[in-house]
């Protein structure tokens, strides 16, 4: 089979696309041919060595796919040849063939397409979490959101939308504005505009209920940004390390700072499909809406890893066998 590989650390010019055997499958494995692969930074993260890979080169990046089952191992009862299934947290998915657990696998309906299953499901998973089990999300609340025109963030901007809470987006420039109103924050405020006092000032100084941040290095006005009572979810470090936060602020404002991980949350195959078909209803529904991806031939990975780090592009990446 064909796969993007690369053998030693570094930029996007280590990645070659190039032969190698197919996977072997293992009892409780399904093989699937896949048909769109999803691009995260955690790729990117892998390539230059900041993350931990098993192993040894030639390594194979992805972790986020959609195809067709073509084989299945003995032990296999729940997927046939010809299945359309998805995956979101299953290594070596920059190929043609991926090995599957079948604890992993998630049946991908008729009308959802490859692409927006690769599109949704890894970033999705991790919007459905955060609004849902981190801090529930109710009607009327108010809810910021950092980096609301990245993946996660316009995805929890829609869903945020959806259950009735008024969203206030934050983004880096005035083309990343447009993107974070059109998928569904009622308001857009600027890094560089002291946007905390901007959030304090549209909720009548009272702060907003819970803030999102995936930035880190923002940890301190989030809590500002927030209201007496109110809540923080830290989910990343995009733009650096936060400083620490003192308990005592925490007992003088009552305020709740919380940590989140998908990982922690997708604990079983039942909780994969329960919550990737949540998902799925909302997109049918218009609830949640994706922008198209930007596509690229699996054997032009290198480009594509340019184009994500480059921090230009508002929607998914995928990589297309």
């Amino acid at each position: 089979m064909k796969a993007l590989v690369f053998n030693t650390f570094g930029g996007p010019e280590v990645l070659s696309y190039t032969d190698i055997p197919d996977p072997k499958i293992g009892n409780s494995e399904i093989l699937v041919e896949t048909k769109a692969i999803g691009l995260n930074f955690a790729d990117v993260y892998r390539r230059k060595g900041h993350y931990h890979l098993a192993g040894e080169p030639p390594y194979i990046l992805g972790y986020e796919g959609a195809g067709v089952v073509v084989r299945t191992g003995a032990d296999i009862t729940g997927f046939k040849p010809g299945d359309r299934v998805a995956f979101a947290d299953v290594p070596y998915a920059n190929a043609e063939l991926v090995a599957v657990p079948e604890e992993h696998a998630i049946p991908l309906p008729e009308d959802i397409s490859f692409e927006t299953a690769a599109s949704l499901l890894l970033q999705g998973l991790t919007a459905q979490y955060l609004a849902q089990d981190s801090f529930v999300i109710k009607r009327g609340d108010t809810v910021v959101v950092h980096a609301a025109a990245g993946g996660v963030g316009q995805l929890l901007s829609g869903i945020s939308r959806h259950l009735g809470a008024l969203t206030i987006g934050l983004t880096s420039s005035e083309e990343k504005k447009k993107v974070a109103l059109q998928a569904g924050a009622d308001h857009v405020f600027l890094y560089g505009e002291n946007w905390a006092d901007q959030v304090l000032s549209v909720t009548d100084e009272k702060g907003a209920d819970a803030v999102y941040d995936s930035v880190g290095s923002t940890l301190e006005e989030s809590f500002k940004a927030a209201r007496i009572g109110g809540h923080v979810v830290f989910f990343g470090m995009a733009g650096g390390d936060p400083v620490p936060v003192d308990p005592r602020m925490l007992m003088d404002t009552s305020k709740t700072l919380t940590g989140g991980d998908l990982w922690n949350y997708l604990t079983s195959s039942q909780e994969r499909i329960n919550r990737s078909r949540q998902l799925f209803e909302w997109i049918r529904s218009g609830a949640v809406r994706i922008a198209p991806p930007t596509l690229f031939k699996l054997k032009d990975g290198a480009k594509a890893h340019q184009l994500i780090e480059s921090r230009k592009s508002t929607g998914k990446i995928l990589l297309i066998p």
